[in-house]
C-alpha cells in the first residue's frame, strides 16, 4: 500500500526503501548478461554485435521517455507527503496524458527514422540489417515501456519499492523464456529477442494495473481527475521534461565516448566493455540510493518537514562516500583480476587496458556518489534546472575527453572523460543543494541565495505553504 517516509528514522527508511530496488537492479543486470548470452549462443556473433550496437541509441530514445516518467512521479511523491490525495490523483491524470502524447511522438519519430539513426551511428554494414530488425520492434513498444516505468515510479513515489521489484523479476524471467521460444522454436532472428522484450513489458504493465486497481485505492483516478488545468500541465512539464533531457544528455555523452573507442580498435572496445560491466555492478548501490533519496526528499518536502530532508540527505552522503572510497580501493588493487570474469586471462592487451580503466576512475568514485545523491535530492525538491545544468556540464566534459584527451592519451584519455564529467557535475550540484538546504531550513545567507541555482520554485513553494499555516 505504500510507505509514508515523513516520520521515523530517516537513514533506516531510505536504506530499507532502496534495498528492493537494489535487488531488482542487480537481477536486471544478470538478466541482461543472460539475454546477451542467449543471442550469442543461438544466433552467433554478428547477431550479438547487432543487438549490442543498438544500446546507446536505445538509451537515447527510451531514456528521454523514461526520464520524463521519473520526473512526473516526483510531483506524485510530494503530494503524497502532503496528504493531498485529490491533488495526487489530478497529478496522475495529467501525467498519463503527457506520457501518452510523448510516447506517440517518440514512437513515430523513432520507428520512421530507425535506419537513418543507425547509419548516423556508423553501424557496420554487416550488422545494420539485424540491428534495424531488432530496434524497430523495441521502438514499436515504446508506449508499453513508458507506461510500465511510470506505474513502477508512482508506486515507488508512495513508498512501495517491493511491488515493482516483483513485477520486474516476473518480466525478466518471462523475457528469457520468450527469447528461447521465439529464436529456437519459431526460428525468428534478432527481432524475436525484441518481441520477447516488448511482450514481457506488456505482461508486467497489466500486472501493475491490476495490482493498483485492487490494492492501491489512492492511485485510482476518476473522470474528474482528467483535468484540463494548464497550470497543472505546466508544473508537470517543468519537472518532467528536464528529467528526460538529462537522460538524453547522458546518452549523447556515452555515444561520443563509444564512437571514440570504436576508432581506437577492438581491443579498446573489449577492455571498456568488460570494465564497464564491473563498474556498473559495483556503483549500482549508489544509483539505487539516489533514487530512494529522491522519493524521501519529495515526500518530506511535500509534508513541509525540511529538517528531515537535511538529516536524511547528510546521513546518506556520509554512507555513500565511505562506500565509494571502498569500491575505489577494491578496483584499484583487484580490478585487473575482476576483469578476467569477462576476458581471457591470457589476453594481456585487454587486461592491461582494463587495469588502466580502474586506476583512472578509482580515486574519483566519491564524486560519482555526490552526483547520484545530490542530483536526485534536488529533483525531489522540484529543482529541475540545476540537475539539467550539471548534465550539460557532464556532456561537455565527456565530449572533451572523447575528442581532445583521446587524441593526446589514447584509451586513457577517453576514460578520463568519466571523472571529468563527475567533477564538472559536482561543481554545480554541491553548492546548489547545500544553498537550497539553507534557504528552506531558514538559514539563509547571501552566498546561499547566490548559488541556489534553479531553486526559486522550491523557495516559492515553501513560502506558499508557510503562508497557509495559521
Amino acid at each position: 500500500m505504500g510507505k509514508d517516509m515523513t516520520s521515523g528514522n530517516p537513514l533506516k527508511l531510505i536504506l530499507f526503501f532502496a534495498f528492493p530496488m537494489l535487488i531488482g537492479n542487480v537481477f536486471q543486470q544478470f538478466y541482461n548478461m543472460a539475454d546477451t548470452l542467449i543471442v550469442s549462443q543461438t544466433l552467433g556473433m554478428n547477431a550479438l554485435a547487432a543487438v549490442g550496437s543498438t544500446g546507446s541509441v536505445n538509451f537515447l530514445i527510451l531514456g528521454l521517455a523514461i526520464g520524463i516518467t521519473a520526473g512526473l512521479s516526483v510531483i506524485t511523491a510530494q503530494r503524497f507527503g502532503r496528504k493531498d490525495i485529490d491533488g495526487l490523483r489530478r497529478s496522475l491524470g495529467s501525467s498519463l496524458i503527457i506520457i501518452i502524447i510523448a510516447s506517440a511522438i517518440l514512437t513515430y519519430f523513432a520507428t520512421t527514422n530507425t535506419r537513418e539513426i543507425l547509419e548516423l551511428m556508423q553501424t557496420p554494414p554487416e550488422i545494420i540489417d539485424q540491428a534495424y530488425d531488432y530496434l524497430v520492434v523495441i521502438f514499436g513498444g515504446i508506449g508499453i515501456t513508458v507506461v510500465f516505468n511510470y506505474l513502477s515510479n508512482i508506486l515507488r513515489a508512495i513508498g512501495d519499492s517491493r511491488t515493482p521489484l516483483i513485477f520486474l523479476i516476473i518480466a525478466s524471467i518471462l523475457n528469457v523464456i520468450l527469447d528461447y521460444t521465439f529464436i529456437l522454436v519459431f526460428n525468428m532472428n534478432v527481432e524475436g529477442a525484441g518481441y520477447a522484450t516488448v511482450i514481457s513489458q506488456i505482461v508486467a504493465t497489466i500486472l501493475c494495473l491490476v495490482y493498483i486497481k485492487r490494492r492501491v485505492p489512492i492511485l485510482r483516478i476518476y473522470k474528474k481527475d482528467w483535468t484540463l488545468d494548464w497550470a497543472e500541465y505546466k508544473e508537470h512539464l517543468r519537472i518532467g521534461l528536464p528529467f528526460g533531457f538529462q537522460y538524453s544528455i547522458i546518452a549523447f555523452g556515452t555515444i561520443a565516448v563509444q564512437i571514440t573507442l570504436n576508432r581506437l580498435g577492438a581491443v579498446s572496445v573489449a577492455a571498456y566493455t568488460a570494465s564497464s560491466k564491473i563498474d556498473q555492478l559495483l556503483t549500482m548501490p549508489l544509483q539505487t540510493i539516489g533514487v530512494a533519496i529522491s522519493t524521501y526528499v519529495a515526500q518530506n518536502f511535500g509534508a513541509g518537514k525540511f529538517d528531515r530532508i537535511k538529516q536524511g540527505v547528510r546521513a546518506i552522503v556520509k554512507i555513500t562516500l565511505v562506500y565509494s572510497v571502498s569500491i575505489g580501493l577494491i578496483l584499484w588493487f583487484f580490478g585487473r583480476t575482476l576483469a578476467t570474469m569477462f576476458v581471457d586471462g591470457n589476453n594481456e592487451a585487454v587486461l592491461s587496458l582494463a587495469e588502466q580503466f580502474f586506476r583512472i576512475q578509482a580515486p574519483f568514485y566519491s564524486f560519482l556518489a555526490l552526483v547520484f545523491v545530490l542530483r536526485l535530492a534536488l529533483q525531489g525538491l522540484g529543482n529541475s534546472f540545476a540537475p539539467t545544468l550539471a548534465g550539460a556540464m557532464e556532456l561537455v566534459a565527456r565530449i572533451f575527453g572523447a575528442i581532445i584527451l583521446s587524441k593526446l592519451f589514447g584509451f586513457s584519455g577517453a576514460i578520463m572523460s568519466n571523472p571529468l564529467a563527475w567533477i564538472s557535475a559536482v561543481l554545480i550540484l554541491v553548492p546548489t543543494y547545500f544553498s537550497t538546504e539553507r534557504l528552506i531550513t531558514n538559514e539563509p545567507s547571501p552566498l546561499a541565495r547566490r548559488f541556489a541555482f534553479g531553486s526559486k520554485e522550491v523557495v516559492r513553494t515553501v513560502q506558499l505553504e508557510e503562508s497557509k499555516q495559521p
